[in-house]
């Protein structure tokens, strides 16, 4: 399965300048571009990233990042690798520049593009009553999708799949031979944010569910998607009812996961 994100596109490039600017800092140097922000793992050497705790520190040493948010706390270790960028709250800047890269990110309440699926277009599915679909949605082969469920735009569902009655599924791309069972929720933001007095500030998510082939979801369960990375359920791996798998989980092969289950994000 090809981990392509087609859920978040990314408004504009960003000057280091910029994020200078929104952190509350004063930039004098040569201006470049941050192509993108992501995490340790995954960025590249023209992207901006963040270290707040040593349990990462095998992920910092082969970062290619070359701008890492951190605090004063990590400022030499962080100084090994890579620039720091020394803040009071890593997270909460993560989140700013996050939103200035994808400032439509939080806005996933409803897809207003949703309508019945057009049959001709998926010959060889079988649809229940009141089924609604977004744009661009993909769905394999023999699979079965049921009574009132919604899959949002851009979903991809591998063939062979069954989809249960009143399911929703945004923000995620599921394999082949997937079985998600009734009233199961796939793809909602996490439970990201940063308490204050006035207004809570809601953390960006930006990334996706995805769930690999041979996976059963039992009924009722709730899995959100990943916030700069992924939330990943790998090949094999049975999950019962009422299970709760927060943001940035992964879960390997051959899993067997019992009922009433609940994953912290990014376990």
């Amino acid at each position: 399965m090809k981990l392509i994100n087609p859920f978040f596109k990314k408004k504009k490039n960003v000057l280091i300048s910029e994020v200078f600017k929104i952190l509350g800092k004063k930039y004098n140097k040569k201006d470049y571009i941050i192509e993108n922000i992501a995490d340790l793992k995954t960025a590249k050497a023209k992207d901006i990233t963040f270290f707040n705790s040593l349990k990462y520190l095998e992920f910092l040493k082969k970062t290619k990042s070359k701008n890492i948010i951190t605090s004063k706390k990590y400022e030499n270790i962080t100084r090994k690798y890579s620039n720091p960028i020394i803040v009071e709250n890593v997270l909460k800047s993560v989140a700013v520049i996050t939103n200035l890269y994808y400032p439509n990110a939080l806005d996933d309440a409803v897809d207003f593009s949703l309508n019945p699926p057009d049959k001709k277009k998926y010959p060889k599915v079988k649809f229940g009553k009141n089924v609604l679909l977004g744009k661009n949605v993909k769905i394999g082969s023999n699979s079965i999708i049921g009574h009132n469920s919604v899959i949002e735009s851009n979903v991809i569902i591998g063939k062979n799949s069954v989809i249960g009655n009143n399911v929703i599924i945004k923000y995620s791309l599921i394999g082949k031979n997937v079985r998600i069972l009734d009233a199961s929720i796939l793809g909602k933001k996490g439970f990201g944010f940063f308490p204050d007095k006035k207004n809570n500030f809601r953390y960006p998510h930006i990334g996706m569910v995805v769930i690999y082939d041979n996976v059963e979801i039992g009924c009722s369960n709730t899995i959100d998607r990943g916030s700069l990375s992924n939330t990943t359920i790998g090949q094999n791996t049975y999950i019962d009812n009422q299970v709760h798998i927060a943001h940035n989980v992964n879960i390997g092969k051959n899993c067997i996961i019992t009922a009433q289950v609940g994953f912290a994000g990014s376990a």
